[in-house]
């Protein structure tokens, strides 16, 4: 008796093996694991799409790309980010205002350089643009580029030359500030 038991396990767990090696669905419809030849497990392409964005936001451009760095087939790809898009666990709109909130809080960014990184994550310029109007609806422009002024200058201390004014200005047109508002930044901040 007891050595029909014993088959039967192993039959059993045999199955199992075999259904994780195709990559099938368990009983209460969970994705098993795809088995690598040496006994390591490798996550589905979704599961796999899933732990990147318990990380952090993504948007579905950075998704695919780094679910095609892993090795996952085009239409594995394609097959996790359209349910992950209907499970609304990637949502490009939610990324660009993330994105915007970022640059602007935290790097003191103006508009044209959050639309830059926006883009750069992927995301159409259309809803790049969207957010940064959203996210610039409730800050102050000028006061954003005085604070980034004030932290490359340290502080309230006056531009000493005309060299130094250059520089400044080519920081902060790089950090997407307009550049007449630039200009009458700086200029205020230089001695008569």
């Amino acid at each position: 008796m007891q050595l029909r038991v014993v088959k039967c396990e192993a039959k059993l767990i045999e199955r199992i093996s075999m259904a994780k090696d195709e990559g099938r669905r368990s009983k209460d419809g969970n994705e098993l694991p795809a088995r690598r030849a040496r006994g390591k497990f490798i996550p589905t392409a979704r599961v796999a799409a899933l732990k990147l964005l318990a990380r952090r936001e993504l948007s579905e451009a950075q998704v695919r790309q780094r679910l095609a760095r892993r090795g996952y087939d085009d239409s594995e790809i394609e097959t996790a980010v359209e349910r992950l898009k209907a499970d609304r666990a990637i949502d490009d709109g939610r990324v660009a205002s993330a994105i915007a909130r970022t640059e602007v809080s935290i790097k003191r960014r103006g508009k044209r350089r959050v639309v830059q990184q926006i883009q750069q994550a992927g995301i159409s310029r259309s809803a790049a643009r969207q957010a940064v109007d959203e996210t610039f609806e409730e800050i102050d422009e000028g006061a954003l580029l005085a604070a980034a002024l004030d932290r490359r200058l340290k502080g309230s201390r006056m531009i000493r030359d005309d060299r130094e004014f250059q520089r400044l200005f080519r920081y902060l047109v790089g950090q997407g500030f307009d550049a007449d508002d630039v200009f009458r930044a700086l200029s205020a901040r230089r001695p008569r």
